[in-house]
């Protein structure tokens, strides 16, 4: 089991890099259209109209499904902002209440925001929504992927208040932080 877990929250955050390879893929397009058909224009020929059509949407919905995909390994890799002044000046017994009563808190809201979340995508199917952009994009794509991003990340905060509950170290704790910046030890 953990092997399969470990597995699906390094799966979402490679899709999560798929999203944003493909936002500069499409942008370096755009920008390489733009560029030939203003080096048309210099030569007096007329321009091809070379362009990404709906790029700001589609890169808009890239960039969801990026933000959402990558929450579950970026929470297991401590990369996830948290403010652990409190923790660090109460009892050891004190901080592991705490890191359980706050996991449990953050599984409960972001599970319920996945809820709502599917069934806004299947809403969406249902009726049929497209974006109003020049491609009609169907609004339940993007939707899933948010969906899908939001249920793995409840998934590994479920992993982590499970291991806080046997009394282990959360994965966010044990994370390798070499590569930390200022202010962490």
């Amino acid at each position: 089991m953990r092997a399969f877990l470990d597995g699906l929250y390094r799966l979402a955050g490679g899709l999560a890099a798929a999203c944003l390879v493909t936002i500069a893929v499409l942008v370096v397009a755009q920008v390489a259209g733009r560029l030939i058909d203003g080096g048309r224009k210099i030569f007096g020929l007329e321009p091809l109209g070379l362009l990404v059509p709906s790029l700001a949407e589609i890169a808009g919905f890239l960039l969801v499904g990026a933000s959402f995909l990558a929450l579950a390994s970026t929470l297991r890799m401590g990369d996830h902002i948290r403010v652990s002044i409190l923790l660090q000046h109460v009892p050891a017994a004190v901080a592991r209440v705490l890191e359980v009563w706050c996991l449990a808190v953050a599984f409960a809201l972001v599970a319920y925001f996945g809820w709502h979340a599917g069934w806004l995508a299947y809403d969406s199917y249902v009726y049929d929504e497209v974006s109003f952009g020049i491609i009609p994009i169907p609004l339940f794509i993007p939707q899933i992927v948010m969906s899908v991003g939001i249920v793995v990340f409840a998934l590994s905060l479920a992993d982590d208040l499970l291991v806080a509950l046997t009394g282990r170290a959360p994965s966010y704790a044990m994370a390798d932080r070499e590569d930390a910046i200022e202010g962490v030890e």
